[in-house]
């Protein structure tokens, strides 16, 4: 007798991945929205953090976003006082953006809250369990650290 669909797909090691994933893009989210933030805010903050100043082309490039969706969610952290758009001293006709005080604050307390939201997905192992875990997802995602 053939085996019941659901049990054959929930044996795979991407229907398990993409649980993990959804558990864990669900935890952070929660984390990030107690701080007023969603999580694409999150990532454009902390991108700007790292590239800053950051032309916005450049930026939406680096963090592989739409230009028209990374506008939408500028214009939302420029209203919350947290990036600053001023022309790029390299080239006037681009924008270039940068981190206010308040964004770098608030971007730590994401940071945190994040944080926090992973160690809760990851505490049911030990930590030479979460090395190893973190190690062979880097190796099948074919990312770096």
């Amino acid at each position: 007798m053939a085996e019941a669909p659901l049990t054959a797909i929930r044996s795979l090691p991407s229907w398990l991945l993409g649980r993990a994933a959804a558990r864990g893009r669900a935890l952070v989210a929660d984390a990030l929205a107690a701080e007023g933030l969603k999580m694409w805010h999150h990532v454009v903050l902390s991108a700007v953090r790292d590239l800053a100043p950051v032309a916005q082309a450049d930026l939406a490039r680096g963090i592989a976003l739409d230009p028209k969706d990374l506008v939408g969610i500028l214009n939302d952290l420029q209203d919350a006082g947290l990036v600053v758009r001023a022309p790029d001293v390299r080239d006037r006709r681009k924008n270039a953006v940068s981190l206010t005080d308040r964004g770098d604050r608030l971007l730590a307390r994401c940071e945190h809250a994040a944080r926090a939201a992973n160690d809760e997905l990851l505490a049911p192992l030990t930590a030479a369990e979460r090395d190893r875990f973190m190690d062979l997802l880097i190796r099948i995602s074919g990312t770096d650290r």
